[in-house]
């Protein structure tokens, strides 16, 4: 089956397979506002701002850095700021899960999906792989792609098993469980953090053909501007093409994008 692949398509999750912008990112304002005693709400621009700096993949540690500078512009100093960092992550999660562990009943319920399994049976009739590679938890990622979507035991590198980006660790992981190490890569993400962990796996591994696929997240789509500007820093991070919707990524258009790599 080897000889056979035509690319390993990795996906992102957040902003590829579903919209997070009223669950993850809503969660993440919720947090900031609540630490700062209501003083401040992060606008999705900043947000975009603080994750267009590229190590702020991990929302639980955006929404801490937030908080830090939010104190640091009153004159406060971030190592006299009393953080609890286990705090601001219960609290993040009772928002994008809910209060009841067994039950989730959060933010994370209303996600709108992306891609369907339709899409990926496509890409595997194609002859292409496919796999995922997220800075979301193991159950929040689950969640989305086997009790949403319908997949039956996904190829999923998660929060949990490697670092975060742009670390390209959990890439290599994915291929491994893919079982593929010399057909071209396409990693599918939504960051400047997603686009520089391609251009560290093409440091690493140079002998392999490492492609980065942007894709606008639904929130930056609301002006033409700012979906152009989104577009130009996915682009400056590394993109080889950016695409308005994950579905734009066909068999037909892996294999254009292969060739002129």
């Amino acid at each position: 089956m080897g000889e056979s692949v035509v690319a390993v398509v990795v996906f992102d999750i957040d902003g590829v397979v579903r919209d997070v912008s009223g669950s993850y990112r809503r969660a993440l304002a919720d947090t900031v506002e609540q630490f700062t005693a209501g003083q401040y709400r992060p606008s999705s621009q900043e947000i975009d701002a603080l994750k267009g700096e590229g190590v702020w993949n991990n929302d639980w540690e955006a929404s801490q850095e937030l908080i830090y500078r939010y104190f640091e512009a009153q004159g406060q100093e971030r190592d006299r700021t009393n953080l609890d960092y286990s705090a601001i992550v219960q609290f993040f999660q009772s928002r994008y899960r809910g209060t009841d562990p067994m039950n989730w009943t959060g933010y994370i319920c209303q996600e709108p999906l992306l891609l369907s399994a339709d899409y990926l049976h496509e890409l595997s009739e194609a002859g292409i792989r496919w796999g995922f590679f997220s800075g979301a938890t193991q159950g929040s990622a689950r969640y989305v792609l086997e009790k949403r979507i319908g997949l039956e035991c996904p190829v999923l590198i998660a929060m949990e098993d490697a670092p975060g980006k742009p670390d390209p660790t959990g890439l290599f992981l994915t291929l491994e469980r893919l079982e593929n190490q010399d057909a071209p890569v396409l990693y599918v993400g939504d960051t400047v953090a997603d686009m520089y962990t391609i251009v560290q796996a093409r440091k690493i591994h140079p002998e392999r053909s490492w492609i980065g696929v942007g894709v606008l997240p639904p929130h930056v789509q609301e002006t033409e501007a700012r979906s152009i500007a989104y577009g130009e820093t996915l682009r400056q991070a590394g993109a080889a093409i950016v695409l308005n919707n994950v579905k734009e990524l066909t068999p037909e258009v892996v294999k254009q994008v292969i060739t002129q790599s």
